[in-house]
């Protein structure tokens, strides 16, 4: 049956007719040459008209083959047509889900991943993969201050917006403080929150550095995408009173759903900081 429609094909009038019966989503058969191309704009319409919403799976490649009446194989590159649009995501072993309009963070303040979500009309979630106390590494102790192999506590989370994973978070605390953040509910309480309000320890500005890397296994597993997958991987070192390191993380963003944005002035001036790149020898 695929093979001959997609050798004979109709018109897409049959798009009309359910349109004139009240069906949103009809079957269609289509001619050959642009079969593809046809599948993909109409299920990128029906994204854009609301039909699936973000975060919604798409029906399986079967779902889809008996809807369209063709071949496997188009049905698939239609797709991966939508993937690379930025349309849909493929999850591996779950299926093909719909993306939701890339995030806009900005970089004009210290803020955490709760406060970015709230200023996009997200609702943020978190999920805790780890917390224990480790020996620090090299870069761990250089960015707390501290000895290399001193006792520090590492929460490992994913942070979700409308329950898509965004990005995956590997926090340093020194013990003492560790210790009283792990006692809470890190589902519910953002870190940065529990340091200012809980434990009376103030934020005053944070060392950033942001570097385009590919996604290894435990990152690519934590957000739900293939290794080698396009990542922002974020060093931020936060900084209380006396210019003490009271936070270091390494924050890796799924390159297809956040852009980060800022605004530069050339001429800062005596009452805003200048910043600038980092560019790391490797």
């Amino acid at each position: 049956m695929a093979g001959q429609a997609d050798r004979q094909g109709l018109s897409i009038a049959s798009a009309q007719l359910a349109d004139s019966i009240g069906l949103s989503r009809y079957i269609v058969i289509m001619s050959a040459s642009t079969l593809y191309a046809e599948i993909e704009e109409a299920l990128a319409a029906e994204i854009a008209q609301g039909e699936y919403r973000p975060g919604e799976q798409l029906p399986t490649v079967d779902e889809l083959l008996q809807r369209f009446q063709v071949s496997r194989i188009t049905v698939r590159r239609a797709i991966q047509n939508l993937v690379s649009r930025g349309l849909l995501e493929i999850r591996r072993g779950l299926g093909t889900f719909v993306l939701s309009p890339r995030i806009e963070a900005e970089l004009t303040k210290l803020t955490g991943f709760v406060e970015d979500m709230k200023s996009v009309g997200r609702k943020a979630t978190a999920r805790v993969v780890s917390q224990g106390v480790i020996a620090a590494s090299a870069r761990v102790a250089e960015r707390l201050q501290l000895a290399k192999g001193t006792k520090v506590m590492q929460i490992k989370r994913v942070r979700l917006a409308d329950d898509m994973p965004i990005s995956f978070d590997e926090t340093y605390l020194p013990l003492p403080l560790g210790k009283q953040i792990v006692r809470n509910d890190l589902r519910l309480h953002p870190i940065f929150t529990l340091l200012e309000e809980e434990y009376g320890v103030p934020l005053i500005e944070a060392d950033y550095e942001l570097e385009a890397v590919i996604a290894t296994k435990a990152v690519a597993d934590a957000l739900q995408v293939k290794v080698g997958s396009p990542i922002f991987q974020i060093e931020r070192t936060s900084l209380t009173t006396d210019n003490q390191p009271v936070d270091y993380e390494v924050l890796s963003y799924r390159g297809d759903l956040v852009r980060f944005v800022t605004k530069l002035l050339r001429h800062p001036g005596n009452l805003v900081t200048s910043q600038a790149l980092r560019f790391r020898k490797r």
